[in-house]
């Protein structure tokens, strides 16, 4: 089943640490920081702001690393995957479960149909294809098992309203 549109999606402002976001999408953390550093895949739901601060990656920011780590895997040159990165942010991410990457280990394919995997396959030119519909689902079996947080936001406020210490510093400023 190379297309489907048969997934789930998860909140926008669920994050995950590096760690947890390397876990998911095969990567080492070098890779993850160098990637983030050079623009490659930057965090989504927050990035790091200096010293001590922890980035937050997306769903869609892991299923971007493991794509990538896939088209590695079979040779692709970081140079191709950087063309082919910009080209899926350039088109809109809305529909990316509808996509297969084709490639013959240089260049990278889009095809959004079955008809166009199959014209690519008769030309001689795709060896191998990545169904991102596939990847996602396995992303998210991956992320159900591993640790999240939500957006510093949410977290303040859901902090200081269980909190009993923050509670009692807000009475007794206020009283």
């Amino acid at each position: 089943m190379l297309f489907s549109e048969d997934v789930s999606t998860l909140p926008a402002d669920l994050g995950y640490r590096g760690p947890t976001a390397c876990n998911a999408a095969g990567i080492t953390y070098r890779q993850l920081d160098y990637w983030a550093r050079t623009g490659l895949v930057e965090p989504t739901v927050r990035s790091a702001t200096g010293s001590g601060t922890q980035r937050l990656y997306g769903f869609r920011d892991i299923l971007l690393l493991k794509v990538i780590k896939r088209l590695l895997d079979a040779g692709v040159s970081l140079q191709q995957i950087r063309t082919a990165v910009a080209h899926l942010r350039a088109r809109g991410t809305d529909d990316l479960t509808r996509v297969t990457l084709m490639s013959d280990g240089a260049s990278v394919y889009e095809c959004t149909s079955n008809d166009e995997v199959i014209d690519l396959l008769q030309g001689g030119q795709g060896v191998f294809g990545i169904a991102i519909g596939g990847v996602w689902r396995e992303i998210e079996g991956s992320l159900a098992e591993l640790p999240s947080e939500r957006t510093a936001e949410e977290a303040d406020a859901t902090a200081d309203a269980n909190d009993e210490l923050a509670a009692r510093r807000q009475a007794r400023m206020s009283g």
